[in-house]
């Protein structure tokens, strides 16, 4: 496999981080991006220490500005790859819900991948190849409550790819989104603690009869199972392979 220069958001830990790791791992030069300058910084130096190629920098992605500004402050790195990662979680009751935090959500997991696109295409375009993975969810394609904003923004993003898809269709140019079931993260890790509180059950309820029951696998998805996939969506195997929705649930929405 050829190797590329790979931009991925909230690179500095969770499924970010773990795919970049796999993904350096095959050759590639990975760019973790994340607003936590000192995180990103820590996590390029964890890879470059494995003798791996890797880069960080800092980027605020709901800031129009400052992604539009990515491909000058990248110098001489072209990005062949875009993995548009970086995400955010708020379980509430609608009611309860800040309008603030709703507008986060979707800034920073529907509109953020459109900027970083936005950013990127051009120089796609000119190189003719490019390959944009959305890390979705199984939130693209189901629902759980609490979650109104998160799988608004999820559901959106199969729509934006789709879409974009027909856009670069002429090009060397697939756009296709991960969907994963729960992986155990920080941020699930989290979700479970705070899920535990809205439904008034232990923590150990919220991981058997929230989390796994829907699966009839009943296991979490690993960060190397979305690697490979991901691995798979960047080879040339898959060059006609775009608008898709790539579902590791565990056979969740078979049911």
């Amino acid at each position: 496999m050829m190797s590329h220069t790979i931009f991925i958001t909230g690179g500095a830990s969770g499924i970010g981080f773990g795919i970049a790791e796999n993904l350096a791992k095959d050759g590639h030069h990975v760019v973790l991006a994340d607003i936590n300058e000192q995180a990103a910084t820590d996590a390029a130096k964890r890879l470059t220490d494995q003798h791996l190629k890797a880069s960080a920098i800092a980027v605020d992605v709901t800031d129009a500005e400052a992604v539009a500004a990515l491909p000058r402050n990248l110098g001489n790195l072209n990005i062949d790859i875009l993995i548009n990662n970086a995400g955010i979680q708020h379980v509430s009751r609608l009611e309860e819900f800040p309008a603030q935090k709703w507008q986060q959500l979707i800034d920073i997991m529907l509109v953020a991948p459109a900027l970083l696109t936005q950013a990127f295409l051009p120089g796609m375009r000119e190189r003719n190849f490019g390959r944009i993975i959305n890390v979705g969810s199984i939130h693209s394609l189901v629902a759980s409550p609490y979650k109104s904003a998160y799988v608004s923004a999820k559901h959106g993003l199969l729509g934006f790819a789709k879409t974009l898809a027909l856009e670069v269709a002429e090009a060397n140019i697939t756009v296709n989104t991960l969907c994963p079931a729960y992986v155990k993260t920080p941020l699930v890790e989290k979700q479970i603690a705070d899920q535990a509180k809205e439904n008034g059950i232990s923590e150990d309820e919220v991981v058997n009869e929230i989390m796994l029951k829907p699966m009839p696998k009943k296991a979490f998805i690993t960060i190397e199972e979305l690697a490979g996939t991901a691995r798979f969506l960047i080879s040339d195997a898959a060059r006609n392979i775009t608008a898709q929705t790539m579902v590791l649930d565990g056979g969740w929405t078979a049911r």
